[in-house]
């Protein structure tokens, strides 16, 4: 994911967290809040409960990802910080995890048009 479309300091995680809405899955938490600029601003978080550095790591990679792939579909104008809450997100087959990160942005109401990436 570019640097543009992550946020990178302990205040905007800290505006995110105290200021947004959030939603809830077994899997994840999305914390969601209305942006000061025009594009998606995203974070991750991942808690030392997970586990080791390995797996904690993983985890971010693999939601990184999926939410990489989902952007264009996105509506503009949000920052949002993704917290994993269970350790299965490491194992679950990649097209579940996509499926299930869609549904919880549709539930936040920020899935919008998918907009057609132009070729090459």
């Amino acid at each position: 994911m570019k640097r543009a479309y992550r946020l990178r300091r302990p205040e905007q995680f800290r505006r995110v967290r105290q200021e947004g809405r959030s939603l809830h899955t077994p899997l994840l938490t999305l914390q969601v809040l209305t942006g000061r600029r025009r594009r998606i601003r995203c974070g991750f978080v991942v808690t030392k409960r997970l586990g080791t550095a390995v797996q904690r790591n993983r985890a971010k990679r693999r939601l990184r990802e999926a939410v990489r792939l989902a952007l264009p579909s996105l509506n503009l104008g949000y920052d949002l910080v993704f917290v994993v809450r269970s350790p299965e997100l490491i194992t679950l087959p990649f097209d579940a995890l996509r499926q299930r990160i869609e549904q919880l942005l549709r539930r936040a109401g920020l899935w919008g048009q998918e907009i057609p990436v132009p070729p090459s």
